[in-house]
């Protein structure tokens, strides 16, 4: 089986078209499968992967190209990106999604095996960073990154999260290599080692971070927009694909636009068909989906992501996981621009939504949105048997969090929420007489 399996993929190497169907000609009957790499629970990829599938908009896209050939779709799940990476590389995928750490790694594997790839639109980013989160266990004592000194942490190790990890140990004065005993380990399996102890804390990306929280499985430590640095994650594309077919390419980012529309303009129904096609609870998708989520979805690829991706090679470099990365060589804009036309200048310069306060009603198909934390807490204390999630941001970061699950600050009659402890305490220290408080008694004291 080995022996067949290295063979097949001998003969895979050699095919110039190979996942897109050879030399079929157009207007010649052909039938040709395009094969698209994406990762179900990484919802920060979903409308060019979960959502997308689900709609069925490309497929309806490539229906209309119009040039005699009959298009079919090969949808491959992966937990991760580097297996994506690993196919596009063997000529098996032509579509790939993934975040901003593992397109180095794509781009640099890609033009190592003359196989070269392109970066040509963004998914979902967050220009804080808020994307990648470090957690611990429920009771643990640890309270800040300084903690961390010494102790065992699992993270996919070439992953987003485990480029948060390492800048942030370095801010926090903590050697990344020798100052903690770092386990390599896919987002499952890490999160199975904090129950069970066998680990300290957990760095990794959406959304992880808010599914074990959501379940109480976890805790937050860090909140990745402390970093105050963009994360993304996109579409790459096999340049011999992209060449030789520009309209099935232009057909996908097309879709993807319809798809990313799609969530933004009804996010709640776009969380729960996530949910329903991965499994996570629609209250999860929703907090990094959501309308004020802490993921923005945009296919336009933004100059402040390509700046934040230029000083990820630095990082991966010394993780001795790439060399130098031609960032400007790896984007390729041209074919999401022609796919959007006249609209792509206009989401090229849209922000992010306002940090706002939400609350998702059971059995609403919208969400309840607040001018502030205390006024959301208001509405929940009236209506706590009726309500399915609460959502508010950060007082500092602007992360949105489950209510419950935040730390909350009281300062006067001022209720303020944070993400992580350590943010939490960074405001105490700034202003006098604010201290931490449960839950319950910030429901308490607006009831």
């Amino acid at each position: 089986m080995k022996r067949t399996a290295v063979a097949a993929s001998a003969v895979v190497l050699l095919l110039p078209l190979s996942a897109c169907g050879g030399d079929a000609e157009a207007g010649d009957g052909s039938t040709v499968t395009v094969t698209v790499g994406y990762q179900s629970k990484t919802i920060n990829t979903v409308t060019a992967g979960t959502l997308l599938r689900s709609l069925g908009y490309f497929e309806k896209q490539l229906s209309s190209i119009g040039d005699g050939v009959t298009y079919k779709v090969n949808w491959q799940d992966y937990a991760t990106g580097a297996p994506i990476t690993a196919q596009m590389t063997a000529g098996k995928i032509d579509i790939g999604s993934m975040g901003d750490f593992p397109l180095l790694i794509n781009a640099a594997r890609g033009k190592q095996l003359n196989r070269p790839t392109r970066l040509v639109s963004v998914t979902g980013y967050n220009l804080r960073g808020g994307l990648n989160t470090i957690v611990t266990a429920p009771d643990s004592g640890l309270s800040s990154l300084k903690d961390l000194k010494g102790k065992k942490v699992s993270t996919s190790v070439g992953s987003a999260a485990d480029g948060t990890l390492v800048r942030a140990l370095q801010r926090a004065g903590i050697d990344p290599e020798d100052g903690i005993e770092k386990l390599n380990q896919q987002p499952a399996v890490g999160a199975s080692a904090l129950a069970a102890g066998s680990t300290d804390a957990l760095s990794q990306f959406v959304a992880w971070p808010g599914l074990l929280t959501y379940q109480g499985k976890a805790r937050a430590l860090y909140d990745g927009a402390q970093m105050n640095l963009p994360t993304f994650h996109g579409v790459t594309a096999r340049e011999d694909f992209a060449e030789d077919r520009p309209a099935v390419l232009e057909a996908f980012l097309k879709a993807q636009a319809q798809a990313t529309d799609y969530l933004n303009t009804r996010p709640v129904t776009a969380a729960e068909k996530v949910a329903e096609a991965t499994g996570l609870p629609a209250e999860v998708v929703y907090l990094y989906n959501g309308a004020h989520g802490i993921s923005t979805f945009d296919p336009a690829v933004k100059p402040q992501l390509l700046s934040a991706l230029k000083q990820d090679v630095s990082v991966l470099k010394a993780a001795k996981l790439t060399g130098d990365v031609d960032v400007d060589a790896f984007v390729d804009d041209q074919y999401v621009k022609k796919a959007l036309g006249t609209s792509y200048a206009k989401r090229l310069a849209a922000t992010p939504p306002a940090a706002a306060s939400e609350v998702w009603p059971k059995g609403a198909q919208e969400t309840r949105t607040f001018k502030s934390p205390a006024e959301l807490l208001t509405y929940v204390a009236a209506h706590s048997d009726d309500i399915r999630a609460a959502y508010v941001p950060d007082a500092t970061t602007g992360t949105l969090w489950f209510a419950d699950r935040a730390v909350w600050v009281a300062d006067g009659e001022k209720l303020l929420p944070f993400v992580a402890p350590a943010t939490a305490q960074a405001y105490i220290d700034g202003h006098d007489g604010a201290r931490v408080i449960t839950y319950a008694d910030a429901l308490e004291r607006v009831s």
